[in-house]
């Protein structure tokens, strides 16, 4: 599961850098930038190469919103994979539908850009808080939506959203734990299927808390 995971995650970044190559591509041969430019050959290169560069220091920003959408699709499996392993006392637990947490998760998805969009503005206004926003945002964010998705295979939803209210001071800082190393380069793409598995433990740890 994790290298289908990395091998995805990759996938979805090379296709992003595909696509502005595509769109720039589009632009230069479109007739109006092609009679203000003429036919250079070398300015289509030059910005080929620097729309590629900056794909890859925005995947840094893309990387949170790839991680969420992939972490839909292994969900069940990495949840089902630690039951297996460290809890063998719960009873079998069948998939949730697919397409129930496909529609959660692109709803979340498009808050997560939204976000985003936002900490990428603020760092160019503050650039020494932006990493703080990002993380502080993404964490809360992240760890709101992989801790019920976690709690929504055992749990009722309101169930599983009650249980993040009276914790999510500490699912915030799991979630930021999670955050922070989504901006590293590589790293980051080990990321969603390990914290699957971390809000699958986290879920299991808190339940069972005893009740105020």
């Amino acid at each position: 599961m994790l290298w289908r995971g990395l091998g995805l995650t990759i996938e979805l970044l090379v296709t992003a850098c595909l696509l502005v190559i595509f769109g720039v591509n589009q632009l230069l041969s479109s007739a109006l930038v092609a009679g203000l430019i003429g036919d250079q050959s070398w300015l289509g290169s030059l910005f080929n190469i620097g729309g590629i560069l900056f794909t890859i220091v925005l995947s840094v920003w893309l990387m949170v919103p790839v991680a969420s959408a992939i972490i839909t699709l292994f969900l069940d499996e990495v949840a089902q994979a630690v039951e297996e392993q460290y809890y063998p006392h719960l009873p079998k637990q069948t998939a949730a539908k697919l397409q129930g947490q496909i529609l959660v998760s692109i709803n979340f998805l498009g808050l997560l850009i939204l976000a985003n969009i936002g900490t990428l503005i603020l760092s160019l206004i503050l650039p020494f808080l932006a990493p703080f926003v990002f993380w502080a945002t993404n964490g809360y964010l992240m760890g709101q939506e992989y801790f019920q998705m976690a709690a929504m295979r055992r749990l009722p939803r309101a169930q599983a959203h009650a249980l993040f209210q009276n914790h999510q001071g500490s699912i915030w800082i799991a979630g930021t734990l999670m955050a922070i190393p989504l901006t590293m380069p590589l790293v980051g793409l080990f990321i969603p299927i390990l914290g699957a598995a971390t809000f699958t433990h986290q879920f299991e740890r808190l339940r069972a808390l005893p009740s105020d």
